[in-house]
């Protein structure tokens, strides 16, 4: 389970007042991030994050920190 940062953190960032994101929305790009994360690791050949860290943590702390943000279709 994540605990930081939180889902209710990580819809805000995403979403603004006139537009907001839902949980729904949040999970969908946290999963397709999190796919890349895991290709990308795949491809340079290395076997795990530093510290131990999951790939899902990892694309959930780069969304809080704006590094990945949320495109509508």
């Amino acid at each position: 389970m994540i605990n930081e940062p939180s889902v209710d953190a990580l819809v805000r960032k995403l979403g603004t007042e006139e537009n907001p994101v839902s949980r729904y929305e949040l999970c969908v790009l946290v999963s397709k991030r999190t796919r890349q994360i895991i290709e990308q690791m795949q491809n340079v050949g290395a076997g795990e994050l530093p510290n131990k860290q999951k790939e899902i943590v990892l694309a959930c702390q780069e969304i809080m920190n704006g590094k990945v943000t949320g495109i509508k279709d």
